[in-house]
């Protein structure tokens, strides 16, 4: 395989205007193919052939109104010290809340306490359940900013109205964060790089690879459903990878441009040597991202295959985009200088040292003391390990200024704990 990946760099560095310009067109084509032909993004969470699910499907279909799937919300309310909500000022607060839940936009269907006996044995607690026409990942911020509206209409009678579910759980966006990840890792690259231009081309592909896979995991929702959480695997694991496989082949090809003084050369030598390390860390991950496809729950499979395919395009794009635009680059990457100094070599026998290398010397010449620190660290780290306790997320994982916390905490104390996790059962 070396072989033939040496054969792809030198094509690439000598022929770099023709990959160049398949590579713009395959962005642009993706980029047009997302603007006009991407599906919806479901957020769809199933486990076919689980006695959940029969359940669900079942209440699904004999019971639509029900909204076995849709998103729910549990308000609660604490009457002031002294009262309890079977008062006639405090009931009529409640019903207030209530009445504006039901006019609430998406809400299908409100239970008030008096109702459904949800009132706890002191009489000081009860809660409403509100059930929505669609998921919780569907609701927009103005969906929740009517529950939230509503809430204050008790808050503003005296009463303590506080908010649980999954109704609030807003969809996980991108934006900020990621900015900030890709301006951290520029930091980092032009620090170790020692190179404005060694530095940007690793960022470079990355944006590229990431560009196209996105945009395929767009086109492919209107085929298949695919949930919208790919989307946000799938740029952190494509930036990731897209960086890291870049950085091993840069740094290849500057050791091979100040041996041999000739690019193509260099180029085909780094894809050829680097370029196999790449190709192998990628297709192990892709491996491990598509095998989550077996598993048999839809959502898994959505996310590793997402996250294989953008993966697969950064694995292409480091052997194929990355030598043409180092040829575009020629010496200027050996010849760079950042804060005064020439940018070093770190495969170089002359000169300083490198930080790596002295700690890798220091390491395999105290192997047997560094081994056992490290298996000893490893096992006071792994302690905690002991009370592990796995389940899945609910409110009580909330922040305790939450309103979601404050709910939860509020059910426990008035009905105890178990109703926090309620079980739905279907009986014909």
């Amino acid at each position: 395989m070396a072989t033939f990946l040496y054969r792809i760099g030198r094509f690439s560095y000598r022929r770099r205007w023709i990959v160049l310009g398949l590579w713009v067109l395959l962005l642009a084509l993706a980029g047009a193919g997302a603007a006009t032909m991407s599906g919806k993004m479901s957020n769809d969470f199933s486990i076919p052939g689980t006695e959940a699910q029969r359940a669900i499907d079942q209440l699904t279909e004999r019971f639509p109104e029900a909204h076995a799937g849709g998103a729910g919300a549990r308000v609660v309310f604490a009457a002031p010290e002294g009262k309890t909500v079977v008062d006639p000022a405090v009931q009529a607060a409640i019903g207030q809340v209530v009445g504006a839940l039901k006019g609430a936009p998406q809400v299908a269907r409100v239970v008030d306490p008096y109702t459904a006996k949800s009132i706890s044995p002191d009489g000081r607690y009860a809660f409403a359940q509100v059930t929505y026409g669609v998921q919780g990942m569907e609701l927009t911020d103005a969906d929740r900013d009517a529950l939230q509206d509503a809430a204050a209409l008790g808050r503003d009678a005296g009463l303590t109205v506080e908010i649980g579910g999954d109704a609030l759980r807003a969809n996980p966006k991108t934006g900020v964060v990621e900015v900030i990840g890709i301006a951290v890792a520029a930091v980092v690259l032009i620090i170790t790089l020692g190179s404005l231009v060694s530095a940007g081309l690793p960022l470079l592909t990355a944006v590229v690879g990431i560009g196209i896979g996105l945009a395929g995991v767009a086109i492919a929702a209107r085929f298949a459903d695919i949930n919208s959480n790919s989307l946000i695997l799938a740029l952190m694991l494509g930036l990731a990878v897209g960086i890291d496989y870049a950085l091993f082949i840069v740094s290849r090809f500057r050791h091979e441009l100040l041996v041999r003084k000739d690019g193509a050369e260099a180029a085909g030598r780094a894809v050829g040597t680097a370029g196999s390390a790449v190709v192998f860390a990628g297709l192990t991950v892709i491996i491990a991202l598509a095998a989550l496809a077996i598993v048999g729950v839809p959502l898994l499979a959505g996310l590793g295959l997402s996250a294989a395919a953008t993966v697969a395009v950064a694995v292409l794009v480091a052997i194929t985009l990355l030598p043409a635009l180092l040829g575009f680059t020629g010496e200027r990457l050996v010849k760079g200088r950042l804060f005064g100094h020439a940018t070093p070599d770190p495969e170089s026998d002359s000169g300083p040292v490198p930080m790596g290398e002295r700690w890798a010397r220091f390491v395999v010449r105290f192997r047997w003391p560094v081994l056992i620190v490290a298996v000893a660290a490893l096992g006071v780290l792994a302690i905690p390990a002991a009370d592990l306790r796995l389940g899945l997320p609910d409110d009580g994982m909330q922040a305790t200024d939450t309103t979601q916390r404050k709910a939860y905490d509020i059910v426990s104390t008035g009905f105890g704990p178990g109703l926090n996790g309620p079980l739905v059962v279907v009986a014909e």
